[in-house]
């Protein structure tokens, strides 16, 4: 039970209008002489199905001049890729937060898959750019009875929110744009070979940021397990009481798992960081 750090968020693409050149015969004209030879229809050649058009880009970015981008002809294998993502990454951050809150093998297509995922109901841990928080999801008594998420749940999140919230957002979104190549790369890859990674993640930014703001603790049941086995950590079996609430996202759950000020910190880090992808230097 944690969050995603999404950093920044801007985009690049060119969409390509493909015309059809069409061009016809004349035949040459007859002489009053000589009368013209019929001339037999011939059936219209058979028409061939345009390409869909290409998706429209609404984030576009210039990464051109990207690091990612000038490199992209010399050869890449995962190990360099890595190295250069964490050294940036340790250029923006520092070290030591690097080592404690990131996962920097395969950053990009973890980053990627994530927040594809944000927005659906599943989120796989195996594939977060983040570590999970340490500690067991708690819960506490409620006041009508059944159980609550506990205040001190949040204690839990609490480094890592505080971490998110002192990244410098514009300096985040200035390394995004020299990246974005790997991170297009890796949406391709993961199966939308005409989509635009930066359009999706900023859709799903709009997602997270209408989480609802509970007006107290929410109640939580732990799911049943039927069967004489019974699993070794039922703390990761809670869910919410509310089935509107259990219905929400991956990605909205998690923001409400936090403490109320925790998630309104992510939600105001998000909107800052999604006003500032429009004007983000390279952003079009």
């Amino acid at each position: 039970m944690n969050n995603k750090l999404i950093y920044g968020v801007a985009g690049l693409a060119f969409v390509i209008a493909v015309g059809a050149l069409l061009y016809w015969r004349q035949r040459p004209p007859q002489t009053p002489a000589e009368p013209a030879a019929p001339v037999a229809e011939v059936a219209p050649p058979p028409q061939v199905a345009s390409a869909p058009p290409e998706p429209a880009i609404r984030h576009p970015i210039d990464a051109q001049g990207s690091d990612a981008a000038a490199g992209a002809s010399a050869p890449a294998t995962p190990e360099r890729t890595d190295a250069a993502v964490r050294s940036a990454l340790v250029e923006l951050l520092g070290q030591p937060a690097v080592l404690k809150f990131l996962q920097v093998d395969g950053f990009a297509h973890r980053v990627v898959a994530t927040v594809d995922n944000l927005a659906r109901p599943h989120a796989a841990p195996r594939l977060w750019p983040v570590n999970p928080s340490a500690g067991r999801f708690t819960v506490e008594p409620g006041a009508g009875g059944g159980s609550v998420i506990a205040a001190a749940n949040g204690a839990r999140y609490a480094a890592f929110t505080a971490f998110v919230e002192s990244v410098d957002t514009a300096r985040a979104v200035a390394l995004y744009v020299r990246l974005y190549p790997l991170f297009q790369q890796a949406y391709q890859e993961l199966g939308y070979p005409r989509g635009y990674f930066n359009d999706r993640l900023v859709d799903v930014i709009d997602h997270l940021l209408q989480t609802p703001e509970p007006a107290g603790p929410l109640a939580v049941v732990l799911t049943e397990v039927k069967g004489p086995v019974q699993p070794s950590r039922p703390w990761v079996r809670y869910e919410f009481a509310d089935p509107a609430l259990e219905a929400r996202s991956a990605g909205q759950k998690m923001l409400l798992r936090l403490a109320p000020q925790q998630r309104q910190g992510l939600k105001a880090k998000l909107a800052e960081v999604r006003a500032q992808i429009t004007r983000a230097p390279g952003v079009r």
